[in-house]
């Protein structure tokens, strides 16, 4: 099966739905879970926080957009990665470091919407909870087995939705704000805004899934750039919107002591009880959404990574209609639902995210001449990702030993499956490129 078997073969999705699959990806659990811990360090200074971590995010899309522009492949930013260092060891370790890591994500948001759904019609029940998860997982699962095509007209419907609501939310609570809560004199330092953006950076992660819509989109090396900046400009403006809202509302000490309701419950003074059922509502619909969206560079990516020689040809392959690299995503996204406590590894997609997108711009520095990219932007952009990663590493994982050791064994665990792959695999001979091979259209 080829690389563009996603797409049905017709290559139909636009710049909107690529822009949706970002801004779904984006505006997922993070917005919901970070306004309590970003609360915590920045105070309500977590509108400033988001901006700065939209800016960081926005160096990092100019990169991708270039490269996006220049090598379009349903590999995405690990195909960026290889055109900068090679199809060697180091791309094959970020790249199962990637797929892994893409599970965990998966299934901490699976998990926020079964937490909400749990908390709707059984009364907060744990098991249910994960039953509930795990049933999300398997429905968009199996819509990505139905194709792309179905796949963004799903996240179109969820994130139109979505930011609607949270848009209405906005204006409500911005035009009730006390201006007092959100008093610039009552900040905290510059160090401590600085420190969470380390935090607010993590609602920000999946702009890289833009990056394989290039198999879907029928010109990428147009319509990529702009999906991309289109993407991170609406979920900056929706962070900041609402976070001014949140702190416009209730003291930073209540928003912190609400934790992840904190969004639903900077409504009741305005809207009431019913307010508080629309936002988990929204949240359900956000989270669902995310889940879509972590699910579908699978299939672009494993048939890819399997191309090249960096997977077993095994996860380029299908069982019917279902792609093996979507299958073994959920299946794992499943396994860390149900036996693990993924609040204690919930920093590892931060961790793993900031290191491949700094491999990614180290790579692109190799290759501006073919690009096009400016030089101080990408440095710029690097500076400011590793700058984040020391701040993530000095003030989140000296308080997280759980997550730092699990980091650490899933970096070795990435660096043993690769050596050992390639040592099974021995000289790779490459398969006439797939990627440029579309299949005729379903029925």
């Amino acid at each position: 099966m080829s690389e563009t078997q996603g797409a049905q073969g017709a290559k139909r999705m636009t710049v909107a739905q690529a822009t949706f699959i970002g801004v779904g990806s984006m505006v997922g659990a993070g917005i919901f879970a970070l306004l309590g811990a970003a609360g915590a360090v920045a105070g309500s200074a977590v509108w400033l926080s988001f901006l700065v971590a939209g800016a960081i995010a926005g160096l990092q899309g100019y990169s991708f957009a270039k490269l996006g522009a220049t090598y379009p492949s349903g590999g995405g930013l690990l195909a960026y990665l290889a055109r900068g260092f090679g199809e060697g060891h180091f791309a094959g370790i970020v790249a199962w470091l990637f797929y892994v890591t893409g599970s965990i994500i998966a299934a901490m948001v699976a998990s926020s919407f079964g937490g909400y759904a749990s908390s709707v019609v059984a009364d907060d029940d744990a098991l249910w909870a994960k039953v509930f998860a795990v049933l999300l997982v398997l429905v968009m699962t199996a819509l990505h087995v139905v194709g792309s095509n179905a796949v963004a007209r799903v996240q179109s419907v969820i994130v139109k939705f979505v930011l609607g609501i949270l848009t209405v939310f906005a204006i409500v609570t911005i035009g009730n704000a006390d201006p007092a809560l959100l008093d610039p004199a009552g900040y905290p330092g510059v160090r401590e805004i600085i420190a969470s953006v380390a935090l607010t950076f993590f609602a920000f992660l999946g702009f890289g899934v833009i990056t394989f819509t290039a198999r879907d989109l029928p010109n990428p090396k147009r319509q990529l750039p702009r999906a991309m900046y289109l993407a991170l400009a609406i979920a900056t403006t929706i962070y900041v919107a609402v976070a001014l809202g949140v702190f416009g509302t209730l003291t930073a000490d209540r928003v912190v002591e609400y934790g992840t309701t904190a969004l639903a419950e900077a409504t009741r003074p305005v809207l009431g009880d019913w307010g508080y059922v629309l936002m988990v509502i929204t949240a359900l619909f956000s989270t669902a959404g995310a889940v879509n969206a972590t699910l579908y560079p699978s299939v672009g990516l494993t048939q890819h990574l399997a191309s090249v020689g960096q997977f077993p040809p095994v996860f380029g392959r299908s069982i019917r209609r279902a792609p093996i690299g979507l299958l073994v995503l959920a299946a794992l996204t499943i396994l860390f639902v149900t036996l693990f406590d993924l609040n204690r590894i919930a920093s590892i997609g931060s961790a793993v995210a900031l290191l491949v997108f700094s491999s990614v711009t180290i790579g692109h520095l190799r290759l501006r001449r073919q690009t096009g990219a400016s030089i101080i932007v990408l440095s710029i952009a690097l500076v400011a990702t590793l700058g984040t990663f020391v701040v993530f590493v000095t003030t989140t994982l000296v308080n997280e030993p759980g997550t730092a050791i699990a980091l650490v064994a899933i970096v070795v665990l990435a660096v043993v499956v690769d050596l050992v792959w390639k040592r099974i695999r021995g000289p790779f001979q490459p398969e006439p490129a797939a990627e440029a091979q579309p299949e005729p259209p379903a029925a």
